[in-house]
């Protein structure tokens, strides 16, 4: 039976801020999860804290790139260096964020050691860059992007390893159908299901998932709960209707992470702030805790 350890990795770097003097809540994510016992409740080892760099955009203006882009930097090989020798003991990695800039941590952890793809759950495709928008800015929207090589190079290229993930290594599942990047995305070799397709058949579209991400050395999930519907998950920074609900996403993620060939996920973008009765973390733990167990 393989071990599972939980790692904080607070980070809320790359999301604009939801109101002027403010910064995105999201980095209560871990503390909330863990109010609810998320550790206990998946017999997990507790891996620490990854402390985080001080949210400050300083005079970003649109037009100077990714915004916090060296913190967002230096945090990843930071999450890299803490991630990477879990995963060689053989650990299956929690990682509490967060935003989605995040994954940039594990996909440099994996690019170090070979080839290795990602399950990208999010409903939106997070594929801005630059040949396809007017500026980038919030690594946030462009996780998926960054991590198969499409943005500036402080980012995409760290330790000369870029793309930490081969286009045609990336699965992404549960955007809208409006998404303005589907057809790029199609076109590059990325394999989508769109949340429709999932509402569906979850666990057709896990298949699908497995049947291009186990032909590798491993991969890893990212999970942004905007997967969610709106009404079953409004306490993220966008809420979109049209997504999964609680059980579609057990069904979803449950074949994903108990692959043998999945060597940890991401969590990321609930946002304490907007759930002041705590109903939303406690409804969102519970059904993590019914995936990984």
């Amino acid at each position: 039976m393989r071990e599972l350890v939980v790692v904080d990795a607070p980070t809320n770097l790359g999301l604009r801020p939801p109101a002027d003097r403010t910064v995105p809540g999201c980095y209560k994510l871990a503390g909330a999860l863990r109010d609810n016992g998320i550790v206990r409740r998946i017999g997990a080892e507790d891996g620490g804290y990854v402390v985080p760099p001080r949210y400050d955009r300083g005079d970003w203006q649109p037009g100077d790139g990714v915004f916090n882009a060296g913190a967002i930097a230096a945090y990843s090989r930071k999450v890299a260096d803490r991630v990477q020798p879990l995963m060689e003991d053989g650990k299956f990695v929690v990682l509490l964020g967060g935003e989605c800039s995040l994954l940039l941590g594990p996909a440099l952890a994996l690019k170090r050691r070979g080839r290795f793809g990602v399950a990208y759950l999010d409903g939106h495709s997070d594929f801005r860059h630059v040949g396809n928008s007017p500026y980038v800015g919030a690594a946030g929207g462009e996780a998926l992007a960054l991590v198969t090589g499409r943005g500036q190079a402080d980012l995409v290229d760290l330790e000369g390893l870029a793309p930490y993930v081969r286009d045609e290594d990336a699965v992404s599942l549960g955007i809208r159908d409006d998404d303005e990047d589907y057809d790029e995305m199609v076109a590059a070799g990325i394999v989508v299901h769109r949340a429709r397709e999932i509402i569906d058949d979850p666990g057709k579209a896990a298949a699908s998932a497995l049947a291009r991400l186990e032909q590798l050395d491993g991969f890893w999930v990212h999970l942004d709960v905007d997967i969610l519907d709106a009404e079953v998950m409004p306490a993220v920074d966008s809420p979109d209707p049209g997504g999964l609900d609680y059980d579609q996403l057990v069904a979803l993620l449950r074949p994903l992470v108990h692959s043998s060939q999945c060597v940890g996920i991401d969590i990321g973008i609930f946002d304490p702030d907007l759930d002041p009765d705590g109903r939303l973390a406690t409804e969102l733990t519970d059904t993590l805790v019914a995936a990984l167990q």
